[in-house]
C-alpha cells in the first residue's frame, strides 16, 4: 500500500532537485500559450462529454492561448502509458487524465507536471492512497464521477422491491468499478438482497459473462465502467430479450442498455476540471492542495423505451433520458 507520506516524499525530492524557480506541481504563471495533453481512455458519450466540458472551460478562459493535444487510448492501459509519456517528453504544461487508467499512467509518468483527472470515481482507490483526506498531496487532483452509491442501491430496491438476486457486472481491470461494486453490494445486502459478481477481463468476454448473469439474476447492476460503457449494445442484446433489467451507474450506459440510473453531468465535471486547470496554469494554484471535486447534483433518470418493453412502471421523481 502506497502511503500518502511516501508519495509526498518522492514529489518533494523531485521538486528540490528540479529547480528553485518554479513551484512543485504548478505552472510558472502567466505565459503566452499553454499546451495541455488530454489522454482519454476510450470513446463513449460520458468521457466524450467530460473532455468537451474541459476544453470548453479552458477555451472560454484562455481563447487561442491554449492548445490541446488530444489522444484516445482505445481502451488500452498500455496505450495510456505511451500517450502520457509522450506528453511528458514534449513538456506539456498540464495533463488531463480522463478515466482511471490514464490517471494511473500519468501518475507513474511524472511527479512534476500538474495532472487533473476527471471521470475517476475514487482517487484513493485509483492512486492506492490509504490515508485519504480529499487531497492527494502530490501533483494530482481533479473531479469525480461518483454518484452516491447508497442512493443507487436504494433506487434499485425502489424499482424492484421483489428482487432477490442482483448480478454485479463489471470489468475486473478497472479498480474503480471494483470499488463501486463492493460498496453497492454492501448497501444491497443491508436491504436483504443477495449479490453475485460477474466480472469480465475485456470486451471479448462480455457476451458470455452477461449470458451467464441473466440466467441467474433478477436484476443486473453496472457501475461507471468504461469497458461496459463501450459495449452497451452487446449487453442490451442479451439482457433485454431475457427480460432482465439493468440499473446503470451513469447515463450513457443507461441510454444504451439500462432502465434507470442516478445520473450526473459528465460535461459539468469536465467543465469544472477545466476551471481547475485555469487556476493552476494562470494563477499558479498548488494542485497538491486542491480538493477533488464532485458533481453538484444528481438526477434520477430512466430509459423510457426499455422500461416500456419490459413493462416497468417508473414512480414519480424520475426524468426520462432524452432520445437521440
Amino acid at each position: 500500500m502506497i502511503m500518502k507520506k511516501k508519495l509526498m516524499a518522492l514529489v518533494m525530492t523531485a521538486c528540490v532537485a528540479a529547480t528553485m524557480l518554479t513551484g512543485c506541481g504548478s505552472s510558472a504563471g502567466s505565459k503566452d500559450t499553454y499546451t495541455v495533453g488530454i489522454c482519454q481512455l476510450v470513446q463513449h458519450p460520458a468521457l466524450d462529454a467530460a473532455t468537451q466540458g474541459f476544453k470548453d472551460a479552458l477555451t472560454e478562459k484562455l481563447g487561442d492561448k491554449v492548445k490541446f493535444n488530444e489522444q484516445n487510448a482505445s481502451g488500452e492501459s498500455a496505450t495510456c502509458s505511451t500517450i502520457v509519456n509522450q506528453f511528458v517528453s514534449s513538456g506539456v504544461d498540464l495533463i488531463l487524465a480522463n478515466a482511471t487508467a490514464p490517471l494511473q499512467s500519468a501518475a507513474a509518468a511524472t511527479n512534476t507536471i500538474p495532472i487533473l483527472g476527471t471521470s475517476v470515481t475514487d482517487y484513493a482507490t485509483a492512486l492506492d492512497i490509504s490515508d485519504w483526506n480529499g487531497t492527494t498531496g502530490v501533483n494530482i487532483s481533479g473531479t469525480s464521477d461518483l454518484a452516491p452509491l447508497a442512493e443507487q442501491a436504494a433506487m434499485l430496491k425502489e424499482l424492484f422491491p421483489d428482487a432477490q438476486n442482483v448480478g454485479m457486472l463489471y470489468c475486473s481491470a478497472e479498480p474503480n468499478s471494483e470499488y463501486q461494486v463492493r460498496i453497492v453490494t454492501e448497501e444491497l445486502e443491508k436491504l436483504g438482497v443477495t449479490c453475485k459478481n460477474y466480472s469480465f477481463a475485456d470486451t471479448n468476454d462480455i457476451a458470455s459473462v452477461v449470458t451467464n448473469a441473466v440466467s441467474e439474476c433478477d436484476v443486473i447492476y453496472i457501475p461507471t465502467d468504461n469497458t461496459a460503457a463501450s459495449s452497451t449494445s452487446v449487453i442490451d442484446n442479451v439482457c433485454r430479450p431475457a427480460g432482465v433489467p439493468v440499473i446503470a451507474g451513469e447515463e450513457g450506459i443507461c441510454k444504451g442498455c439500462g432502465v434507470a440510473t442516478l445520473s450526473i453531468s459528465y460535461y459539468d465535471i469536465g467543465y469544472e476540471t477545466g476551471l481547475m486547470a485555469y487556476d493552476i496554469l494562470v494563477n499558479s494554484a498548488d494542485v497538491s492542495t486542491m480538493e477533488v471535486r464532485f458533481a453538484p447534483q444528481v438526477t434520477k433518470k430512466y430509459n423510457a423505451e426499455i422500461c416500456a418493453e419490459l413493462g416497468i412502471t417508473v414512480p414519480d421523481g424520475y426524468e426520462a433520458i432524452e432520445a437521440e
